[in-house]
């Protein structure tokens, strides 16, 4: 049987085979194929998991993934071995080697695309968007229908078909066949070039000597490249004329130079950022009426995580022409103050001892780097104190680490019988009592 025969000559070559010797070698074949396959994939999963990954970084990126390609590509690795050996053995009735060969490829398509698709646009490597799944049950369905018109011999119909239509586009004329093979290659290269920029930018994270701006350059540098590589192979693929992009580039600069000024501008502020290293994700930065944790650092933008959860997108040309308070630029100490007032009658000496023995109490006061507390003024009401101390972790905010303190400061300061002065007003009223003032005389309301 040729890979071209009909239907009906494929049906005659597979009942033809039922009364053949090697039958039962064929069946056997196809199920101990499909036995170690999936079983060499799942140990290959197990051995090659995310814990070593983890710890191999590129080698052995992706390998628990992508165990659901490698069982349909191991197992016709073994059809083929075992279609070798039986004609090698003088069996040349292998017609059920030879269909079950190319259902197992559609599978390893199938399975690899998907892969892909995951690998690059779905958020985690998990959640997946209905649209991913509605575009992968229609891949699977012409998948399955290619197949259908390989395995019956109809695909070369049908592609002669494509091959002969022509489309008019403008003053050239294009067939079917043309654009078909274009739309799969460019698809095809700008999906590798996406997986490969990936793999590349969940490899340079790992990596534990680089500084994190310059992963992120990396990465960001090398996606673009990939992608650029990978758009000229598919023109020239397709046959464009690499040339023509001259007049395309001029067009673009001019674009960039009058309505899309503040997009280049925010870009190469983005870069600007990642390689003067000025923030790094995890700071703690203010700028303009934004302030939060730097979570991403991308091209365009940086989000700014707020201590209440909420997310701040900042354009990068406001972190570079604005500016910026970073609490751990050069280092993460930050010194924070509260304020007390204690009567006048209070013994000075003791409550400052009292007030720095209370803030050491907390945990995130840092021990090394004392508080200190100060007599700032003589208020109206009394003594008026200054506690400061210093903390290392700004990132967790200095809202809670001030609430524990002054909880601090007002339990030591009820333990030990010192009070808290609060406003107290005396009101006197010179002269006569207005009327309004006076109390009302006595009135007998007459019985009836």
């Amino acid at each position: 049987m040729t890979q071209q025969q009909p239907l009906l000559n494929l049906i005659d070559d597979l009942t033809g085979d039922l009364h053949e010797p090697s039958l039962v070698l064929q069946l056997l074949a196809i199920a101990l194929s499909v036995l170690v396959g999936f079983g060499l994939a799942r140990l290959l999963r197990k051995r090659f998991g995310r814990h070593h990954e983890a710890h191999t970084g590129m080698l052995g990126f992706g390998v628990e993934s992508f165990g659901r390609v490698m069982a349909p590509l191991a197992v016709i690795g073994l059809l083929a071995l075992s279609r070798l050996i039986l004609v090698k053995y003088h069996y040349t009735h292998v017609n059920w080697i030879r269909v079950a060969m190319p259902i197992f490829g559609s599978l390893a398509v199938i399975r690899f695309t998907f892969y892909l698709l995951r690998r690059v646009f779905a958020r985690n490597g998990r959640t997946i968007s209905p649209n991913m799944l509605a575009f992968e049950k229609v891949f699977q369905l012409l998948v399955w229908l290619a197949f259908v018109l390989y395995i019956t011999g109809l695909w070369v119909d049908v592609f002669e078909f494509m091959d002969n239509t022509v489309l008019p586009l403008g003053k050239y004329k294009v067939s079917i066949g043309d654009i078909l093979q274009a739309t799969v290659s460019v698809v095809v290269l700008l999906m590798l070039a996406l997986w490969a920029g990936a793999a590349l930018e969940e490899w340079l994270m790992k990596m534990p000597g680089m500084h994190t701006n310059l992963r992120v350059v990396a990465s960001r540098t090398a996606r673009a490249v990939l992608i650029l590589v990978a758009v000229l192979m598919s023109l020239s693929l397709v046959g464009i004329d690499l040339t023509v992009l001259s007049v395309f580039g001029g067009a673009l600069g001019v674009g960039l130079g009058l309505g899309l000024q503040k997009i280049a501008s925010n870009y190469v502020s983005g870069f600007v950022i990642l390689l003067d290293r000025s923030l790094t994700i995890g700071d703690m930065i203010t700028v303009d009426k934004y302030s939060g944790k730097v979570t991403q650092i991308n091209t365009r933008y940086t989000v700014l995580q707020s201590l209440d959860g909420m997310e701040s997108i900042v354009p990068n040309e406001m972190l570079v022409s604005g500016a910026v308070q970073n609490s751990s630029l050069s280092n993460s100490l930050l010194n924070i103050s509260t304020k007390v007032s204690v009567a006048y009658d209070t013994d000075v000496d003791l409550v400052i001892q009292l007030l720095n023995d209370a803030a050491l109490t907390v945990e995130r006061v840092l021990k090394d780097k004392a508080p200190s507390v100060n007599l700032t003024s003589f208020g109206a009401d009394g003594l008026e104190l200054t506690v400061s101390f210093w903390i290392n972790d700004p990132q967790n905010g200095r809202g809670g680490v001030t609430s524990d303190v002054n909880r601090a400061i007002w339990r030591t300061l009820k333990e030990n019988n010192i009070s808290v002065p609060f406003p107290q007003r005396e009101m006197r009223i010179l002269g006569p009592v207005p009327a309004v003032l006076a109390e009302p005389e006595s009135t007998t309301v007459p019985k009836e």
